[in-house]
Order: structure tokens, then sequence, then C-alpha cells
């Protein structure tokens, strides 16, 4: 399976020749590649090319036509010319501004053109570009928000979608977008669990941070396992784990409470039982229906690990729930804890 999109860069000289050569003649042979005109322009010592395939893929590449030695940059959704594949692999950050940001710019044009609709979201379209246009996961990463509303049940595809733009166009994980648009995954098809299960990362990370704190993603412990999340203020350094609860409509427990149990079990049994304590256990219900969340909010159920906080989020931006021991995370603002 692919992976979100990144570079290739290639240290050689490229002029318009070889690239016709070594690059436009493979993929035409192969896939039935043609070059058209980029739409947008580099700016500095960079010549463009753009190639679309028969079958919708499309490729970038850049050279660096000043002779300075800064080679060329290569990155589409496509098969990848026999010429690059011993190219190393560089992040959206690790390559020249110019570069990013044209790439950037035509990917998202080709995005929005092909799903029109995303336009009105241009900081999650950017956010998760890599897999938004990745080779092996364009369509179910974009049917996953346009058809299944990102996870939410009851909810439509643009309520949704607002509600993840909102938070992401704070830029609070801008630093750190590899890493948390690629939990999305690229898999050519939806699945709904493990996305929605991607999804409660972001909630929970918007959740710390409108309480106050930064969040720094995927923290390696001592036991060779990573926590999804640190969160840390002036007086505060605390480690946060993730998990979400399967509606029960769609697993084999008796009903939500044992869900909420089953679930939070299989967590603190696992994961958290070998980091020893210390990190602060989210339990997510954002994927319950109304009825489903009130069995939770009725009985409250104990998640054998404390401390915890056990909340459903909707899209309108209310989140409520309750906690389990001494929670060292001041989240009064955020969550309307149930007394």
């Amino acid at each position: 399976m692919a992976r979100p999109l990144r570079f290739r860069c290639s240290p050689r000289t490229w002029s318009e020749q070889r690239v016709r050569h070594e690059i436009l003649q493979p993929l035409r042979s192969n896939i039935g590649a043609r070059a058209v005109a980029p739409r947008f322009e580099i700016g500095g010592p960079w010549e463009t090319h753009r190639f679309e395939m028969k079958n919708g893929d499309v490729a970038l590449f850049a050279r660096d036509a000043s002779g300075n030695g800064d080679g060329a940059y290569w990155m589409g959704n496509t098969e990848t010319p026999s010429s690059l594949w011993k190219t190393d692999k560089f992040g959206w950050r690790e390559v020249p501004y110019h570069v990013s940001r044209w790439t950037q710019r035509e990917l998202l044009a080709t995005l929005h053109e092909e799903e029109p609709w995303l336009a009105d979201y241009p900081h999650l379209s950017w956010y998760f570009l890599p897999v938004f246009m990745s080779k092996d996961g364009r369509e179910s990463t974009r049917a996953f928000f346009r058809e299944h509303a990102a996870g939410f049940p009851d909810a439509g595809r643009r309520e949704v979608t607002r509600f993840f733009e909102d938070f992401l166009s704070t830029g609070a994980l801008d630093e750190h977008r590899h890493v948390m648009s690629g939990k999305l995954g690229t898999s050519d098809r939806v699945d709904r669990v493990r996305m929605s299960a991607a999804m409660a990362e972001f909630i929970a990370a918007k959740i710390l941070v409108e309480a106050g704190y930064v969040v720094i993603p995927e923290i390696e412990v001592t036991t060779g396992h990573s926590l999804d999340f640190r969160a840390t203020d002036a007086d505060t350094n605390v480690l946060v784990e993730v998990t979400r609860p399967q509606p029960p409509a769609n697993r084999a427990a008796a009903g939500p409470v044992a869900a909420v149990r089953d679930t939070a079990e299989t967590k603190t049994s696992g994961q958290l039982a070998k980091h020893g304590g210390g990190a602060v256990l989210f339990v997510d219900c954002s994927s319950f229906r109304d009825d489903s969340w009130a069995a939770v909010k009725g009985e409250r159920p104990d998640v054998r690990h404390r401390p915890a906080v056990v909340y459903r989020a909707r899209p309108d931006g209310s989140v409520e729930g309750y906690r389990k021991g001494r929670v060292p995370l001041e989240l009064g603002d955020t969550i309307e804890l149930l007394n």
C-alpha cells in the first residue's frame, strides 16, 4: 500500500530532453501519460512539468535550471519512473519552499476540480492533501468525509467538515501534518472503524488545544510504544492516550456500556499496562448515537484505568462527558462535565 505523498529528490542535472526521455516516454508507454502545461508559476530557478495519466493519476516534476546543483523533485500518485527509483524521499517541509508551494497549489487545484465541495474547506484540504491525493487512498479518504461524515453519526458532511476545518485552521497541528494526516491511511477502501479512530485523535487534540494546552503527537515511551499526545502548558506535562469504542450496532458487545468497558479494557491491558501508568486515557464516544450515549451517561461505567475521561463530541462543537480518577488536566471549559 502506498503511503502519504512525499517528494523524491534526484541530485542529477535534468534537461528538457532528459525529462522527455527518462520520465515522459516510460510513463506514456506504461500508463498513457501526457505532458500538460502546469497551472501555476513556481518562481526561482525552477522549471516545472506536469504529467497526467489516462487513469486519472497525476505527477509533478520541478528541476533546477540554474546549474546550481539543486537537482530535481518528483511527486506523483502514479508509478515512479525507473530513473527515480533509488532516489531519497523527503517531506513537505524538507524541500525548497518554491517547490513545496508550487506542488501544493497544483495538487489542491486538482483536488478541488475533482471534489468541488472541498474548496469551501481550504485548510482541511491542505492538511489532508498527502492522503486526499495519494496513490491508493485518494478515493477512500475523500469518501470518508463526503459519504460517512468523518465518523459522526446523524450528521451531514458539511457540518462535520466545518468542525475539523475550524480546528485545523488554528494551525495547532500544522507542524505535525505528515504524521497526523497519515493516520487517516491510504487504503483503497473505506474502513470506517479505523478511520473514525484516527479522527478521534483530532477530536482529542481539539479538546486539549481549546483547553489551553500545546499538543505534540506520537510520544515514544520507554516500553517502545508510542502514546498519542503530550499535553503541556507552563505547569503541566501529561501524556494522553485516545481510544474510540465502536458503536454497539457494529460490534459483538451487548450494548453501549459494554462497548465502552471492553474497548477501554483492550487499551488498558495492552499499551497502557506496559507503559506502567501516568497517562490519561481519553475514551471518545463520538461515534455513538444519542440513545447509546444516553445509556453511557446514565451508568457512567468505569473503564479500568484512572485517570480517564469519557466523552462524546458533536460537530456543533459541544462535548460532554465524565471523569474517572484525578485527571491532571483542566478541561472544564471544553467539556461539559456531568455531575
